[in-house]
């Protein structure tokens, strides 16, 4: 039963996610945490920083851990890993022959900005989601956050650099 509960939840969860793992990010806590109860808050927000270091995609890495947690077993996790990643592998193999014929259609390259917005708003609800009490550090996360985002955004100040800096200056200040 756990068995199938996991294939439908985790099928459910890469049917119906756009932009990669990030975006999916608030819909696995939603189905695991509060719908099925497998995991507690404290070990989900673990569970995304170790998916975030952990080679592969985040969604994926998500799903296999939660697979395993839920089942006790590799088989549940190597379900959730085939269920998350299936509906995706499908879709893909019967759009891409659609896209090839009609990629220079105005309307399907309404359908991707609209795609863009969309994604957008659901990594912005995954930030969301890891702003709770066991990540909230205070609100000085919310400053590094701001100044972060204007030095991206204004002095367009590379990732990598921005990391470092990051670093240095909570290493400074805590």
């Amino acid at each position: 039963m756990i068995y199938w509960q996991i294939f439908k939840t985790f099928f459910k969860i890469g049917l119906f996610n756009f932009g990669g793992g990030y975006p999916m990010i608030s819909f696995i806590q939603n189905e695991v945490v509060f719908k099925h109860g497998w995991l507690g808050t404290a070990e989900f927000t673990d569970i995304v920083a170790v998916s975030q270091m952990t080679p592969g995609p985040v969604g994926i890495n998500m799903a296999t851990y939660t697979g395993y947690a839920a089942s006790g077993s590799v088989w549940g996790a190597a379900l959730a890993t085939l269920a998350v990643c299936l509906p995706s592998f499908v879709i893909m193999i019967l759009l891409t022959r659609y896209f090839l014929r009609h990629r220079d259609n105005p309307s399907v390259g309404a359908v991707f900005k609209a795609l863009r917005l969309a994604i957008i708003g659901l990594i912005a609800a995954a930030a969301l989601v890891l702003v709770n009490k066991e990540n909230f550090v205070g609100w000085s996360s919310f400053l590094f956050f701001a100044v972060s985002f204007l030095l991206v955004l204004r002095f367009k100040l590379h990732p990598i650099r921005l990391i470092v800096l990051a670093g240095l200056v909570s290493w400074l200040v805590y």
